[in-house]
């Protein structure tokens, strides 16, 4: 036998007010049925569910029960119960309750399906209700940024590794994870690999090394919707640090560190050929640098199984190295300017060109004279807006090769009482390649020496 079904729904934020609670639902769906003489019913409840989307457990159940035949009519005590989203309550009323010959009630705005009117409002009212849910998210979305804007922490989503979330006072505090994040960054600035650091601060992936020294919110910034805004919640790491940081992660064609290795492992390139080379044992005369393309142990790594390129002792290539570095170190640093901000200038340029575009859709419609004045000197104005962006993509640069400059008068002035790591470390830090063929050595640094010197 066909029953009636009443469907009864609150969402989170409504479950406090009596006029939506499921007992005061119920009560007035009960009503109508014994007014209109209705003996079998059967509840339906969602407790707690958006009506945004139609994946709640009771409206699939009552889904399925009407496709079986065994419902006759859906009651709702309010439009809105069933659904906010206009597309999902013509859905329900025109593609599953009508196809099926259920009819559809909505007691608070007098709606039954069963009339022509009833469909017709049906339409009507279901727009207001995705109206007023679109409008809610509007507000939430709006209160969020005022939110943002006062420093407090959006909420929502993980919170940053080394900060906790105080609810009371709605802003991250640092906790006991929070030396673990200033010791990457000091060990990322000193030229350790994300997988090194991983490993021996006992982190599980080597990404989360990279998410955290790319985390701008370490620097008490919190980064929503695509703007920045000053937190109030307390900096683990200085903005020096931060862009240092940044900047050699966006340093390309960085060769992968080999943790443990030799000096100069990670950094050679066969002359001949352009494959990689490494350390080979040569009985007790001590390391040689062999191309892969000779060594055949990996054959993915070989270029040219003909390779001429014989090697060269480890001992001689890192001697030659070292004492280059030291020779460099002794050359005066540049002294250091004051850097421009290049994300700002980025902004700058952009905002003149989107002027610059809505004047000439203006003059297109209008051809005038002040629309031709201003295009003018608009066109001015990313003119100098691009020659700014150049000027700091120079400073930047610059700042770049100071800091490179600064580990190398590290090298000149205690490269003896460092440890191997500390020195491989180094060495990376200022060397992009070295590029062997047979006895002719080539340097290739990551800062302005005219990129490459024959040192050997």
């Amino acid at each position: 036998m066909k029953h009636t079904a009443l469907y009864l729904r609150v969402s989170t934020e409504a479950q406090a007010d009596e006029g939506y609670s499921l007992a005061a639902q119920a009560e007035k769906l009960e009503a109508y049925c014994r007014m209109k003489g209705v003996s079998s019913f059967r509840r339906y409840v969602d407790g707690g569910f958006t009506g945004s989307n139609l994946k709640r457990p009771a409206v699939e159940e009552l889904v399925e029960q009407i496709r079986s035949g065994a419902v006759e009519r859906v009651v709702v005590y309010k439009l809105d119960r069933l659904s906010r989203s206009q597309k999902d309550t013509l859905y329900l009323i025109e593609d599953v309750f009508l196809p099926h010959g259920v009819d559809f009630v909505s007691i608070n705005e007098n709606i039954d399906t069963g009339s022509p009117y009833g469909r017709a409002m049906i339409g009507i009212l279901s727009a207001f209700a995705q109206l007023e849910r679109e409008n809610i998210f509007l507000r939430t979305r709006m209160g969020m940024v005022e939110r943002v804007k006062q420093g407090f922490w959006p909420g929502g989503g993980k919170i940053p590794f080394g900060y906790d979330y105080d609810a009371q006072k709605g802003i991250l505090v640092p906790n006991e994870d929070a030396g673990t994040v200033r010791e990457i960054y000091a060990r990322y600035l000193e030229g350790q690999s994300a997988n090194r650091i991983a490993r021996e601060l006992g982190l599980k992936y080597e990404h989360l090394v990279t998410q955290i020294l790319r985390r701008e919110s370490n620097t008490g910034v919190i980064v929503y919707k695509g703007e920045r805004y000053p937190g109030r919640h307390e900096p683990l790491v200085s903005r020096e640090t931060f862009e240092r940081a940044q900047r050699r992660l966006r340093r390309p064609n960085r060769p992968r560190a080999a943790d443990g290795g030799k000096l100069l492992t990670g950094l050679l390139v066969c002359g001949h050929c352009g494959a990689k080379m490494r350390y080979q044992k040569w009985g007790s005369a001590g390391d040689k640098l062999v191309c892969y393309s000779r060594d055949k142990s990996k054959p993915h790594l070989v270029h040219d199984k003909n390779c001429p390129n014989r090697g060269v002792m480890a001992r001689e290539v890192e001697q030659v190295v070292v004492r280059d570095l030291c020779r460099l170190s002794a050359v005066p640093a540049a002294p250091r300017t004051q850097q421009t901000d290049e994300a700002a200038c980025r902004r700058a340029l952009e905002k003149a060109r989107r002027k610059l575009r809505r004047l000439y859709e203006l003059y297109a419609e209008a051809e005038d004279d002040a629309l031709r004045e201003a295009i003018g000197r608009t066109k001015q104005e990313c003119s100098r807006a691009e020659q700014t962006l150049r000027q700091a993509e120079q400073s930047k640069q610059k700042q770049q090769d100071g800091e490179v400059r600064q580990a190398l008068h590290t090298i000149g002035a205690r490269w003896e009482t460092l440890d191997a790591a500390q020195r491989q470390a180094l060495v990376r830090l200022c060397v992009e390649r070295v590029v062997l063929q047979n006895d002719k050595i080539e340097v290739y640094y990551a800062f302005d020496t005219a990129a490459q010197q024959q040192v050997g």
